[in-house]
């Protein structure tokens, strides 16, 4: 018995060795998330705040139109004033119109799905179901609660998190149905693309929703009016969302600038450009916002300090990608990042040496006067060649007004011809100096400011970053605040809307929009797969307003009928307010 004693003495002696002892390439085991059993395609660990409101729900499917103005929670009960199966809605032709539905049960309901039908009017003529798009709206983790108004750059006061409906995902052949785990809401987005041809009329249909063992029909009226809404690419609205083309490679795990990426791109921009997108944004440096977004910015030109002292610059990406964009529509401007970025660095191969230099030029030193003088010698002539110099921007951004000021000199010099656009707060000093400039939300000029720069051709927009926290385009911002920054980009004469950014997309884009300490949201307005969300539709239906304002206002001074002045003066004086 001693002996057995001793020998299990023995073994747990040299097993306390074996499991204390150090190996190479360990990891402590704190630091590295518990992997997850299945992929989620969102996350569904909220839980409701009011059960006694499920508990009231009668069982079975609930089906009911909601306002797309606001958002509805997986967890909780729609505040609704009454369950609504009827829609009604007047567009131009060629306008999008938008609807919402949202299904709900306080029991599991399976395999949901709508069907489509054309809608018909009283002549019998059609408007196809293929207009018609449906997407299911996927919750996204937000760090501030909806509609929080203390939302900052540097972090909020919040400990949990939070889940917002944003995501589109199409539902399509093979993707067309859902299940409702008891107690949770699904919303459907509902978009019908009113051709240019219709005829003018009323048009009624329905949709059929469907479960196992539920059925609810849905009636919506269109009214088309008798007026056309130019295609996207011919709005006057200059909408300016900076791209970030590399992540889009990133995030299919391709080879940036392969046939495959590219490809990706065309579907991925198609979106922008549907909005009336007209900036291509590109960057002559490498990363050009101090290292801020999870997949950084590359450069699209390389600079190449020859073994003679000379400089020579390879502009293949920044052609290709120029080209790509302007293959979907997005053609009216080019911007080129940016003379003073993050640091000042800057970087160019040194052939003499094989190395990438990293340096600092900051915009008042000799350097960068010298330097960039090459440079922008050499892109003006390459532009030039190309028929891209007149729509060519160089582009600045929220740098302090006297390094501002200095590369603004140092461009000018170099040829007055070029064009300058400038994001950041108003400053008098740069009024007359910026062919384009665009003013921080609540940092800006008075209107009459902005009137007097058009009068000189000079195009004036605002933007909305990290801040403020209202306006915005959070992920837990009230959807009707994107579509008011169309109406506030009329009332204010301005030339159009800029965001940083379209697609900065952050680590799991698709579940959760945070990045940092930022805002959830910030970082972007679309999804990878070149899909939409709330958020970017109501961004969209609010630059179609400012088209339907803009050509009303035309049609007006063209008119001779008193009502239609009148009513027209009401809008005016709506706009004031």
């Amino acid at each position: 018995m001693k002996k057995l004693v001793a020998a299990f003495c023995l073994i747990n002696f040299f097993s306390s060795i074996a499991f204390s002892q150090a190996y190479k390439g360990e990891v402590d085991v704190s630091n590295v998330p518990v992997p997850s059993g299945h992929y989620q395609d969102e996350y569904t660990f909220d839980t409701t705040l009011d059960m006694a409101a499920w508990t009231a729900q009668k069982k079975g499917m609930h089906v009911s139109f909601a306002s797309t103005d606001e958002s509805y929670f997986r967890s909780e009960v729609p505040q609704l004033e009454k369950e609504t199966l009827s829609y009604e809605a007047t567009g131009w032709k060629g306008e999008r119109l938008n609807a919402e539905v949202l299904v709900w049960s306080p029991d599991t309901i399976q395999q949901v799905r709508f069907t489509l039908k054309d809608f018909k009017n009283n002549r019998g003529k059609l408007l196809s179901r293929n207009n018609i798009n449906l997407n299911m709206v996927r919750y996204v983790i937000s760090n501030y609660p909806y509609g929080a108004k203390d939302a900052t750059c540097g972090g909020g006061p919040y400990k949990n998190l939070y889940l917002m409906p944003d995501r589109f995902e199409p539902m399509t052949k093979g993707n067309d149905r859902f299940d409702i785990p008891g107690n949770t809401v699904r919303p459907i987005w509902i978009s019908v693309n009113i051709p240019v041809e219709a005829d003018a009329g009323i048009y009624n249909g329905t949709i059929e929703v469907k479960s196992e063992n539920y059925s609810t029909t849905l009636h919506v009226k269109l009214n088309v009016q008798n007026q056309l809404l130019p295609k996207p690419h011919e709005w006057k609205h200059r909408l300016d969302l900076w791209q970030n083309p590399w992540v889009v490679a990133w995030k299919n795990n391709l080879k940036p600038w392969s046939e495959e990426h590219k490809a990706l791109l065309k579907k991925h921009l198609k979106l922008y450009a549907d909005a009336g997108g007209k900036y291509i944004t590109t960057y002559a440096v490498n990363s050009p916002w101090s290292d801020n977004s999870y997949s950084n910015e590359g450069g699209m030109i390389n600079w190449i300090k020859r073994t003679d002292g000379s400089w020579k610059f390879d502009y293949t990406i920044f052609d290709e990608y120029v080209r790509l964009a302007m293959s979907v529509g997005i053609d009216k401007a080019i911007t080129i990042y940016t003379p003073v970025p993050g640091g000042y660095r800057f970087n160019y191969m040194d052939e003499k040496t094989g190395n990438n230099i990293i340096v600092s030029w900051p915009p008042g030193s000799k350097e960068f006067k010298t330097y960039w003088n090459i440079f922008l010698t050499d892109l003006k002539k390459h532009l030039e060649q190309k028929g891209w110099f007149e729509k060519t921007y160089i582009g600045i951004n929220e740098n302090p007004l006297d390094e501002t000021l200095a590369a603004i000199k140092v461009v000018k010099e170099n040829s007055k011809k070029w064009k300058i656009t400038y994001a950041g707060d108003w400053h008098k000093e740069l009024e007359n100096v910026l062919d384009d400039y665009c003013f921080l939300y609540g940092k800006e000029s008075n209107v009459d400011i902005v009137k007097e720069r058009a009068s000189r051709g000079f195009t004036t927009t605002f933007y909305v970053a990290c801040n403020p926290p209202v306006p915005n385009n959070f992920i837990f911002s009230p959807p009707i605040e994107g579509r008011w920054q169309g109406w506030y980009s009329v009332a204010h004469s301005y030339s159009g809307f800029l965001r940083w950014a379209y697609d900065a997309w952050p680590a799991d884009p698709l579940r959760d929009a945070r990045h940092g300490s930022w805002p959830a949201g910030d970082c972007y307005l679309v999804y990878p797969g070149g899909n939409s969300c709330i958020r970017f539709e109501k961004l969209r239906e609010g630059i179609v307003d400012y088209e339907k304002i803009r050509i009303l206002r035309e049609e007006t001074v063209k008119s001779h009928d008193k009502d239609v002045h009148n009513l027209m003066q009401q809008l005016e004086e709506h706009l004031k307010t």
